[in-house]
């Protein structure tokens, strides 16, 4: 009888980037808080920041790491994540028959990020039931599954006939077919190698979602059907969990502070993730473009993002002194908390699927300025699907930079988008609450997870 009322175990594989790190550690607490043992299965390098403070009952294992954190470094995240699948299966497995050990045979799943597929092989060697969360949008999984069904190579051919561009995918409306093709990663086949590996989903028996059916219902629709195992959408995992950034770098609190001091919504909230790195040149057009539209700003800009400088100290002496006369300059913000601020009133994005989510739940309009392709498309949607954002395409000029942050924070079409953001608050905040969708999914994940 006390075996049949011992909480099941979970163990959880993100991916050792922060982006990735975030939405899987919201999914633990918000299974944890349904009664389920969480352990989290982590790298040497990535370890989340005073887990006993942010995730109190959480169990962390560290497993060998065949990658130093040099190797992120040296070949970037894309050709890392590659190399960590081709490396990390036979500790992963060691790792989970020890835990097999320790916990009685008691894990009732493996939840494994979908870009951690060698995770997939692994649990169905070790006969455990597996499920599998992806981190980004829906309609980007969808863009990548019908990818997978077209000859690649036939595809690459028509792409430069621009009518065909910019054709609608069937019933898939406004995915173009354009928007199917790889990032510029370097060359074709690795990548086409990576997005066949994610789109297969070998032995898992379900397929969680960051995301919701009142921002992404045609896309999950697709999903359901096309997939043929069942796919939950629980987002936004940060407010159905009402869990924490879990960032892995420390965050600057004094920047609420100095939002304390600012105007209602006249700030513009500046940072580009926690990957890519920037031109000099663009910094330094933004950071022309940003004074010049006298609103104050809060930038983030982390070491070593720019390209030949080590931060806003090696910018010249003229605009850095301006930057730091006009706006409030960290390395890392607690982003949720700097969204929530009744100062904020609009957000300069790389437009990734969390920042996405965060800044919709705020109800804060968005400056869309992506790097690659995932971002490219929810930049789409921010600006024509939901129109709550603007897009910047093409080189960064200063006066476009002041024109767009007057357009979002000072005139009526900000004020409008604004509105819209707000609808669409209560949309998302309504989805996790008692009767909403994501709420029910969540439940209905969770029954599944104790049965299996």
């Amino acid at each position: 009888m006390k075996k049949m009322e011992a909480k099941r175990r979970i163990v959880l594989v993100p991916v050792p980037l922060q982006g990735h790190i975030t939405p899987m550690m919201q999914l633990g607490k918000a299974l944890y808080l349904k009664g389920l043992s969480i352990t989290v299965v982590e790298g040497q390098f990535n370890r989340v920041s005073s887990p006993s403070q942010h995730f109190p009952g959480f169990q962390f294992v560290t497993i060998p790491e065949s990658l130093p954190e040099s190797e992120l470094e040296r070949l970037g995240a894309f050709h890392f994540v590659l190399k960590i699948n081709k490396t990390s299966e036979a500790s992963f497995k060691d790792c989970i028959r020890q835990l097999l050990r320790q916990q009685g045979n008691d894990i009732a799943c493996i939840i494994y990020d979908e870009f951690m597929y060698f995770c997939g092989a692994a649990a169905t060697e070790l006969k455990l039931p597996n499920v599998i969360l992806c981190t980004q949008s829906a309609t980007n999984h969808v863009s990548r599954c019908v990818y997978s069904k077209l000859n690649a190579e036939k595809f690459l051919v028509d792409m430069e006939d621009p009518e065909l561009r910019d054709k609608v995918v069937d019933n898939l409306h406004p995915l173009r077919y354009k928007d199917l093709l790889p990032s510029d990663f370097g060359p074709l086949e690795p990548v086409l190698e990576f997005r066949r590996e994610v789109v297969n989903k070998r032995t898992a028996s379900a397929l969680i979602l960051n995301t919701t059916r009142c921002l992404e219902s045609l896309s999950l629709s697709w999903l359901q059907q096309e997939l043929g195992i069942r796919v939950y959408s629980l987002g936004p995992l940060h407010i159905t969990a009402s869990a924490p950034g879990s960032s892995l770098v420390e965050e600057d609190m004094s920047c609420i502070e100095w939002l304390n001091n600012q105007k209602p919504r006249s700030v513009i909230y500046v940072s580009v993730g926690t990957i890519h790195l920037m031109e000099a040149k663009e910094v330094l057009e933004m950071a022309w473009g940003l004074c010049n539209s006298n609103q104050p700003f809060l930038w983030v800009i982390r070491s070593g993002s720019i390209h030949g400088f080590n931060g806003i100290e090696s910018l010249p002496e003229e605009v850095g002194k301006m930057a730091l006369e006009r706006g409030y300059i960290v390395k890392q913000a607690p982003q949720i908390e700097v969204l929530g601020h009744p100062a904020v009133g609009g957000f300069w994005s790389h437009c990734g699927w969390n920042s996405t989510l965060e800044s919709i739940v705020e109800g804060v309009p968005m400056i869309c300025r992506p790097f690659d392709g995932e971002q490219k498309l929810n930049a789409k949607f921010i600006e024509t699907v939901w129109s709550v954002g603007i897009l910047l395409e093409g080189e960064v000029e200063r006066g476009e930079v002041e024109r767009a942050v007057k357009r979002l924070i000072v005139d009526d079409e900000g004020a409008g988008m604004r509105e819209r953001a707000l609808v669409l608050k209560e949309k998302l905040k309504a989805s996790v609450r008692s009767g909403g969708s994501s709420y029910n999914a969540l439940d209905e994940l969770v029954k599944q997870l104790k049965i299996e």
